[in-house]
Parts: C-alpha cells; structure tokens; sequence
C-alpha cells in the first residue's frame, strides 16, 4: 500500500514538474481572457468552430485510433533523404515570392519585407524533445540563422508542428512584429517576446504592417498545448500586399467559411492550403486532399500551393499519398497547382514549380 501511494505522489510531482516546463507556453489570462471571453464563439470555457466539430465520429473510439497509429505503415515515411533546394532569400522588385520549408512553414517576401509563417524548425514537433516522431531524413536544410532579419513572423494556431518554441527563441530578436491569433500572444510573453511587438487578432480583425494588411478569417480547427483545448484562437489569414493577395491557410477541415471567404476578399492570387495529415478517423479537423482543391475554387484562388506534408508523418497515410491525391484532383478540375521542392521558390505571376519529385524511385 505504501509503496503504490509512493508511486502515485512521484507521478503526481513528475507530472506537475514537466508542466512547468516553458515548452508548453502559458494559457491566456487577465485582459487577454477577458478578449476571449466576449468572442461570439466562446461557449462554456472554451472557443467553438463555425460548424459543429467533434474531433472523431461518434462510431470511432480513441482505441481504434490508437491501434491505428500502432499499426505503423511502411511507407509513411521516405525511404531516403527528401530532395531540398538551398533558399535564395534575394528580393526583387515588384515581385511576390514564396519559399516552403516543409510542413506548413513558408517565407513570403513582397513589397521588401520578409514574412515568416509558422516557422517550425525543431526536430520533432513534440512537448518533448526526444519523443514523438522525427522530421524527415533531408528536411532539416534551413537554421534560424539563414533567415534575412524578419518584418513579421505569422502564427495561425498554437499547435506544435505550426508554433516551435525553440524557432522563437532563436527568431524573436531578428523578428520586427509577430501577428498571431488570439491567445497566443501569452505563450510568446511567456517566451520573452516583449508584449510591443505582438499584435493578436480575432476572426475578422485587422493588422496593417507598411504596405502590407493581414486579416483574420475562421478555420475549422482547434487549439491547445496540454490538456485544456480550445483557450485560443486558431485562424487562417488574408495577406493583401500592394499588388498581390494571398490566403494563408494555416490548418483546417473543409467547410463553407472557404466559400465565405472568397466571395468577400477573392479571388486570390495563391491559396496556401494543407493537404496532409488527415483520416477517416478524425475527417473534420484536417481536409482530405480532394476537399483542399475544392477549398481553393470555393476562394476564386488563381493558384494552389499544397502544404502540411512532406517533412512529419502525424498520420497514417502514406508520405506521398497527399501530394498524389491533390494533383490529380487539381487537373481533373484544371486547378493550377504548384508543387515546389523544399527550398525551392515560388514567384507570383512569373515561376510555378510542378515537377512530381516526390515519386523518385529513392524515395
């Protein structure tokens, strides 16, 4: 009896220790809850989606999602390193470029400033350095240190593999401004980002940065670095530069807020949209990859650029099977699509890459 009362306190005390730990960031509180709180879809403690949202169909058991990622798949991840290309972060005049880094981490530079969003650049997108799983073989081609100082580094959601809190640490001193979602702000105070450079935005709010505006749109997602879900915002974003306007995903099921979203600020000149990462097991919170190309004609978008792939397996399909799946789609519906190398830019209205690398023979 002792001895199982013994356990139980070293539980206790491990537990409470290894939550203190700043990895996890710290919940809003204070005048920033009190912004929560008088959101429209803030309902018993917690923020809601625009639809209902379970994060599992009721004939599907967190068992069965366990035996599923227990399971395993051979081909979730590569079999050798993923090809990458070193980042030119030269800027030109009058030009829009993107550079993804894997995953749903982008730079985009327009109108000579550098915008960051959700730089990830840790080996595993866990709480825990040494648990979870790894970044892919390759993937790990680009430091904090390679970045050109930052005028606004963005993040969508609290999530791990969208906020990194060793990438903050390294970025907030070479980072101007950082524009995130509501509530997140607390975790990067918490990070010893000075409250003077965060601007926190709600659905449908505003942040203007030189010539650029950004604009908060709802997802259909969730948030949450521990136990307690859904104390923060989670956003996909409208970027309207000087000549160009961009829709910044960030992670989301499909929904009617896309079609919503183009019919008052489309079209767009590029979607940036996840395809990755998705189930049949939790089908709401993250789009099959068909669902994303829909996504991209519901916001008028002229381009797609398909991303939350390639760099973490968080699910059960095959590494490759997002990126097959939504470049079919796209040309059976004559969707433009680009499918960039890791590294490899993108230059609005000028260079798509659309070279399927991701079907090697190596890999």
């Amino acid at each position: 009896m002792y001895f199982i009362l013994i356990f139980i306190a070293l539980l206790a005390l491990t537990t409470v220790w290894v939550l203190s730990f700043p990895i996890f960031g710290r919940v809003p509180e204070g005048g920033r809850l009190e912004r929560i709180k008088k959101l429209p879809n803030y309902k018993d403690g917690a923020l809601d989606n625009l639809s209902p949202t379970p994060m599992k169909p009721d004939d599907v058991s967190y068992w069965d999602m366990i035996k599923g990622m227990l399971k395993g798949n051979d081909r979730g991840a590569p079999k050798s390193a993923v090809p990458t290309i070193k980042p030119d972060f030269a800027q030109n005049d009058g030009e829009t470029k993107i550079t993804w880094f894997g995953h749903s981490s982008y730079l985009v530079q327009t109108d000579g400033q550098n915008i960051l969003v959700d730089p990830v650049l840790s080996e595993r997108p866990s709480p825990i350095s040494f648990i979870g799983t790894k970044r892919f073989l390759g993937t790990d081609f680009v430091k904090a240190e390679d970045f050109p100082e930052l005028d606004v580094v963005l993040i969508t959601h609290d999530h791990y593999d969208h906020l990194d809190y060793e990438a903050i640490l390294k970025l907030k001193d070479k980072t101007k401004r950082f524009i995130v979602s509501l509530g997140v702000g607390s975790h990067l105070e918490y990070w010893g980002v000075p409250a003077s450079k965060i601007t926190e935005l709600s659905w449908g709010e505003e942040a203007v940065n030189n010539t650029m505006k950004f604009t908060s749109l709802p997802a259909r997602h969730f948030t949450g670095r521990v136990f307690k879900r859904n104390q923060t915002v989670w956003s996909a974003f409208v970027l309207q530069t000087s000549k160009d306007k961009l829709y910044l995903g960030g992670d989301s099921g499909y929904d009617t807020h896309f079609k919503s979203a183009g019919e008052q600020y489309g079209p767009f000149d590029i979607a940036i949209l996840e395809c990755g990462q998705y189930n049949v097991y939790w089908p709401l919170i993250h789009m099959f990859p068909e669902q994303t190309v829909q996504a991209a004609l519901d916001l008028k978008a002229k381009v797609l650029l398909p991303v939350h792939w390639g760099k973490f397996k968080l699910a059960m399909h095959d590494w490759n099977e997002p990126i097959i799946r939504v470049v079919k789609k796209a040309n059976e519906v004559n969707l433009k699509i680009t499918t960039p190398l890791m590294g490899e830019s993108v230059v609005l209205n000028t260079t798509y890459p659309s070279s399927n690398w991701w079907l090697a023979d190596n890999l």
